[in-house]
């Protein structure tokens, strides 16, 4: 390979190409024969100005694009807005048609809402002044330019390059104009380009197939559920309220002042430690001294409780503590209540109710307050069970127990295979800057 360095001088000496170059070769350890290295900026302009002489009616109908319009998943520009030109003909971005919109601000650019400007009014248009515009030259075309751009380690190189205040941070226009990307001749880039678009047509249909499985399979759970607790044999048992079956409902608590720079001791679980499927999150525990669990008349945590959020957007989230709990003491925060059913009722009943759509449709109908409302101790007036003898209640427990084990199992698949699916684009436009298409 040729040495780039000298071939192509930084034209600002204070941008520094040492990391453009070793990503270069890390995409293309050979290029192929009738392949080049360029700067972005020899073979498109950057943020071009307005023709000489621009003139619109102020009321012609005129495309605009805000950020929000670009499907960073797709690359492309999804309902773009229509309006007169004297709305958008002072502070914003102006673009052409085929030129590539990049999002300069954080974090829109690493979340990749770059795209192709296309179906423009006039083959014109507007957008946000957080885009630089990439317009190509006849040596390059706008697809080569925008797939580029869209490789996490372009992306990620350019954070390196980010200039101003912390949540305001931009990609300078230096970056992209001195940045090195593989050139193949004309021919050659249409016929890559055009298998990587077949290629990501073939992925998003995978994409979309497994999505759809994957929605099947999680309303597995609230159709076994409801096969339970709203069927014929179901409306046949004695309705109790909550209430009457308790024997425990408590809410924990923490030290004065928090807990976030307490690094050890016990695991107080809060409700960011629930998850949707009726488990707990380990990875981000908080703890409070033993010293103080120990004076704690409430909230100690056993094996069978069932744990419910009072409070917050995730009011009513439901947990069981089952064998599997990995923390032999541990206690509940004051944004959680801790229920133990009376003798007639087990617990892990109780636990498949309440997370079953007739029991959480019962809970959330106890929600009182704003958007950081919830529910207090007297939601258990309001929430009715329908309760079998207890042989029964067990059978159906351990029924359920299969059953969701079964469709936990299927969902951890089917997300790893998405996981395999939503790797594929990357590994296409790797091979593709690698001449391997």
């Amino acid at each position: 390979m040729k040495n780039v360095t000298k071939k192509l001088p930084p034209k600002n000496p204070n941008m520094s190409l040492k990391m453009s170059l070793k990503n270069a070769k890390n995409l293309n350890p050979q290029l192929p024969p009738d392949w080049r290295w360029v700067r972005l900026g020899e073979v498109c302009k950057i943020n071009p100005r307005r023709p000489e002489g621009f003139n619109r009616s102020p009321d012609a109908p005129t495309t605009f694009v805000p950020m929000a319009t670009v499907d960073e998943k797709l690359g492309t520009i999804t309902n773009p807005e229509i309006v007169p030109y004297s709305k958008v003909s002072k502070g914003y971005t102006y673009f052409e048609e085929n030129d590539v919109l990049f999002a300069k601000i954080t974090p829109c650019m690493q979340n990749g809402k770059h795209v192709i400007a296309k179906n423009l009014i006039d083959r014109i248009g507007f957008g946000t002044t957080e885009f630089h515009v990439l317009r190509p030259n006849k040596e390059i075309l706008s697809e080569w330019i925008h797939f580029f751009i869209r490789q996490p380690l372009f992306l990620q190189e350019a954070t390196a390059y980010f200039t101003g205040a912390v949540g305001q941070q931009r990609v300078p226009q230096e970056f992209l104009e001195n940045y090195i990307i593989p050139l193949p001749p004309l021919p050659v880039q249409r016929r890559i380009v055009a298998k990587i678009q077949e290629l990501m047509q073939e992925v998003e249909r995978a994409r979309k197939s497994c999505e759809k499985q994957l929605e099947t399979a999680k309303a597995l759970t609230a159709a076994y559920l409801r096969q339970v607790f709203e069927s014929e044999e179901a409306k046949k048992w004695e309705r109790k309220r909550l209430e009457e079956m308790l024997d425990i409902i408590e809410s924990g608590s923490r030290p004065k002042g928090g807990v976030f720079e307490i690094k050890e001791g016990i695991p107080s679980i809060g409700a960011e430690h629930l998850n949707p499927f009726g488990g707990f999150l380990f990875n981000n525990m908080r703890f409070i001294p033993k010293e103080f669990y120990e004076k704690m008349k409430k909230g100690k945590v056993q094996k069978g409780d069932v744990l419910v959020v009072k409070d917050g957007a995730t009011t009513g989230k439901v947990s069981y503590v089952d064998d599997d709990f990995p923390y032999g003491i541990a206690a509940i925060n004051e944004h959680i209540f801790r229920l133990r059913g009376k003798e007639f009722l087990t617990q892990e009943f109780l636990f498949w109710f309440l997370y079953s759509p007739l029991g959480q449709i019962q809970i959330q109908q106890e929600f009182h307050g704003a958007a950081q409302g919830g529910i207090n101790q007297r939601f258990v007036n309001g929430v009715y069970i329908p309760l079998p003898p207890l042989p029964t209640q067990r059978r159906i427990a351990s029924e359920l127990k299969e059953k969701m084990a079964y469709v936990e199992k299927l969902r951890i698949s089917i997300e790893k295979q998405l996981e395999a699916i939503n790797a594929l684009p990357q590994a296409i436009l790797r091979k593709a800057f690698r001449g391997e298409l």
